[in-house]
This record gives structure tokens, C-alpha cells and sequence, in this order.
């Protein structure tokens, strides 16, 4: 059987393509080199899949090319992926933030994109390693282990390098670069941070305590929940600005976000002359933190013994924690990848290649990255229908 489209990757942009292209009566093929499509779905929000954000805007994607993103979010809408979870009868939940995750299981997004699939006849070939693609005189040729297959239009959905437990690989990248492609540095994004030497010592052993905290990388600021970790520090405020944040670089972790800490901290010597400075701490931190904190930040002594200058310095490190992570933990753990094929060699409307005719790129693979919270499943979503119409 011949198809009018072949897409790379059976992950989310790649199913969603396919049943997309499939309902404008274009016979699909879709290669996945796994033994199952949706994997990185199904491991999302805890095994629930944080589908989408309805706070989806512009502003919350990272590109060299930041105008790039805007024609296919504005023309396929959070909003439209949830009448589409309704019409499956799937069961969903506002997190926080605008996030959305299903009730149950992110089975069911895997279970509905492949009955949409389905329903349209888009064939899926599993376990299915790609040799070679070329250029053909009517499109392109993708040869593999179950043979060699034509069509006219390529799309490639191979996603990033993110989680290469789950069958990341560059394949998209090395693709490109093919058809004359600029591929932007890549590098792991919404990330663990990581610490060495005395401040990993430090602080390792209350991993898995929780707070929240302001971090800021330049002019960025997250305000969320950090998480002590045995290798250094995550949450998704750590996660967040791992995207602006580099090793050598600036980042400020403030503790007390809710106000002015050398204030409170003057209250609380008024108010708690006898107490002890952790434990003082500890009504803003937890117990186990705010004893640590104080051991290397704070004199041993009561809150009335201290000095205005050593107030000031406790505060200092609430607003400004010294801490500096050496690293991230890499594509093992990050959620996504930054960086990626250059979006200026792409057209915004069809996601179509402006070197190679019929050839398209969407997803991950792209120079576009989203926030925590599902906007990297919207632009997936977003992206693939941009792709789809135009096919």
C-alpha cells in the first residue's frame, strides 16, 4: 500500500499528526523504533499526563526565534484538546497553575490518539529502525528494518534527547543536517540541578524536604516548590529556571518570598527574645531545613543576643540562599531539550521545510521549548495540527 505521509516517531506529535492528516483522507504510516508508541506520555505528572495549560501563551516557549510558535498555538487551543479528551469520555482535573491531568491514567491519552488513528486507518509500524532516508523524484524514501516506503510528504516527530531510557535519540537531528538543516545547540531542559563537594555534603541527607522559594536566572523568576534532592536540588521552581540557567552563570534561590525577611526576622527578636534562631526559622521553613540553615548561616544564640549586622546577614541568606548547583542532571532526567532544528528554515503555518519541499518538522525536535506545566504537550498538539492542515 502506498501512503501520502510517512511520520517519524509515534510519540505525541506524531500520533496526533497522523490521525489529524488521517481525517483529511491522507493515508499515514507512522515509523516508531520503540516496541510501543506514547512512552514519554505515559511516564508524564506522575503517570496522569499533564496534557495541556490554559494559560498557553507565546511568552511561555524558549526559541532563538521567539515569533516562531505563534501562528499554530493561536490556531490550535488548549481549549480544543480538552473537547477532545471530553469526547472520549476522559475524566480531568485543573491541577494548579492551569495545569490539566486526567483523573486516571495517561493510558488513556495513548488509548484515545491510537482509536482516533484508528478510526482513520493510519497504519503504525512498531520496532521499526530506520536505515536511510532519501530524496526521491516524488518525495522521499524512508528504507528500514520492514522495508523501504515512499511517500510525498516526510514528517519528522522524533522528539529530543530528553529521557534516553525511553528511546530518545538524535535520529531528528542528524535528519536535518541532512536536508541542509541549521540544528541550534541542544542541551537538557526542566532539569534537576545538581550539587558537589561541601554543599552537596551539606545538604544531601534531607532529601526530599520541601519548600517554597523564589529562583531567578537574569530577569526570570519562578515561584514554586524546591525539592532537596540526593544529587542536589529540583521542584518545579528549580525545573523552571533550569531552562534560563547555565553552570557558571547567576541563580538566586531566595527562601523567603513572601516579604522582607530582615523585618520579620526584627518582629521575631522583639517578639521571641528567648527562642533560638532555628527555631524561630522554622516557622518559615521546615524543621529539619531551618536547623541546617541556621547551623551554617546563623551565630548559636538566642534571637535577642543577636546584632543588628548578624540579623542582617540571616536575611541576606534567606533573600540570596548561598548555594551555587555545579551542573544539571543531564538528558537522563530532563523533561525536555532545549534547542533543536532552527525554526528560521521553517514555515510558522506548515511546520513545511523552506530547503526541503514536503519535508516537515514538529514537536520536540524543533528550536521551541515550554515551560513546566503542559505547554510542551500544547505545542505537540499545536504544532502537529499546523503540520496536518497543511498536508
Amino acid at each position: 500500500m502506498s501512503h501520502d505521509v510517512i511520520i517519524l516517531g509515534g510519540g505525541a506529535a506524531g500520533l496526533f499528526c497522523a490521525f489529524e492528516a488521517g481525517l483529511r483522507g491522507k493515508r499515514v504510516l507512522v515509523i516508531e523504533h520503540a516496541n510501543k508508541v506514547g512512552k514519554k506520555i505515559l511516564m508524564s505528572g506522575g503517570g496522569r499526563c499533564n496534557f495541556t495549560n490554559l494559560g498557553t501563551e507565546p511568552t511561555h516557549f524558549l526559541s532563538a526565534n521567539p515569533h516562531f510558535c505563534k501562528s499554530a498555538l493561536a490556531r490550535y487551543s488548549p481549549q480544543d484538546f480538552v473537547s477532545l479528551v471530553q469526547k472520549h469520555g476522559i475524566a480531568w482535573h485543573e491541577k494548579e497553575l492551569g495545569q490539566l491531568f486526567c483523573d486516571e491514567s495517561s493510558k488513556l491519552i495513548v488509548r484515545m490518539l491510537l482509536d482516533e488513528c484508528a478510526a482513520v486507518g493510519v497504519q503504525i509500524a512498531l520496532e521499526c529502525s530506520i536505515s536511510a532516508v532519501d530524496k526521491t523524484s516524488s518525495g522521499y524514501a524512508v528504507h528500514t528494518s520492514h522495508g523501504s516506503f515512499k511517500a510525498a510528504k516526510l514528517v519528522v516527530a522524533t522528539g529530543g534527547l530528553s529521557i534516553p531510557t525511553m528511546g530518545a535519540s538524535g535520529f531528528g537531528y542528524t535528519l536535518a543536517k541532512q536536508f541542509s538543516h541549521t540544528v541550534l545547540p541542544t542541551r537538557a531542559g526542566l532539569v534537576p540541578l545538581t550539587l558537589s563537594g561541601k554543599p552537596l555534603e551539606q545538604w544531601a541527607d534531607l532529601s526530599g524536604v520541601a519548600l517554597p522559594v523564589e529562583a531567578s536566572a537574569g530577569k526570570v523568576q519562578f515561584r514554586n516548590q524546591l525539592l532537596v534532592t540526593h544529587r542536589g536540588i529540583s521542584g518545579p521552581a528549580v525545573l523552571q529556571i533550569s531552562n534560563y540557567w547555565q553552570p557558571g552563570e547567576a541563580l538566586t534561590l531566595d527562601l523567603f518570598p513572601q516579604g522582607d525577611a530582615g523585618n520579620w526576622l526584627s518582629q521575631q527578636q522583639q517578639a521571641r527574645p528567648a527562642s533560638e534562631v532555628r527555631t524561630v526559622l522554622a516557622e518559615v521553613l521546615p524543621k529539619r531545613f531551618a536547623q541546617r540553615f541556621a547551623e551554617l548561616h546563623a551565630p548559636p544564640k538566642l534571637m535577642r543576643q543577636l546584632m543588628h549586622a548578624e540579623l542582617k546577614a540571616i536575611a541576606s541568606a534567606l533573600h540570596d540562599w548561598p548555594i551555587t548547583p555545579n551542573g544539571t542532571e543531564g538528558y537522563r532526567t530532563a523533561e525536555v531539550t532545549l534547542g533543536g532544528v532552527d525554526t528560521r528554515e521553517l514555515s510558522s503555518t506548515t511546520m513545511e521545510s523552506r530547503l526541503a519541499p514536503g519535508l516537515h518538522f514538529i514537536g520536540e525536535v524543533l528550536d521551541v521549548t515550554g515551560w513546566l506545566g503542559g505547554y510542551n504537550f500544547q505545542w505537540a498538539w499545536a504544532s502537529a495540527h499546523a503540520c496536518a492542515e497543511s498536508l
